[in-house]
């Protein structure tokens, strides 16, 4: 498993514009191969914004970083400063929290 943390700044939207952006397009995200879960997050104090996603290997996730989907946030006027990182899971620590038992 890979976790990718992606995270931008609004520019130009407000927050209650961008949280309802996020609402129409979380659909297309459920749909996506390999995809485990992605968590919306906001930062209103510091401007930041992204998201958590836990993918099922790093194939998936290089296939969403390759996406038309992937290319449209990164290229949306309103979204700047768009950075992607990728982390690969340490599986026996994550196992013994629990997270991997979800997956």
């Amino acid at each position: 498993m890979h976790v990718q943390i992606v995270t931008f700044n609004l520019k130009g939207i407000s927050e209650e514009e961008y949280q309802k952006l996020a609402e129409a397009v979380a659909p297309a995200f459920a749909e996506m191969p390999g995809l485990i879960s992605k968590h919306w997050l906001a930062d209103a104090e510091t401007n930041t914004y992204g998201g958590s996603y836990v993918w099922r290997d790093r194939e998936a996730m290089e296939a969403y970083a390759g996406s038309a989907i992937f290319a449209t946030m990164a290229a949306n006027p309103n979204l700047e400063n768009v950075t992607s990182r990728d982390f690969a899971i340490l599986e026996a620590p994550t196992r013994v929290t629990g997270a991997l038992a979800a997956a």
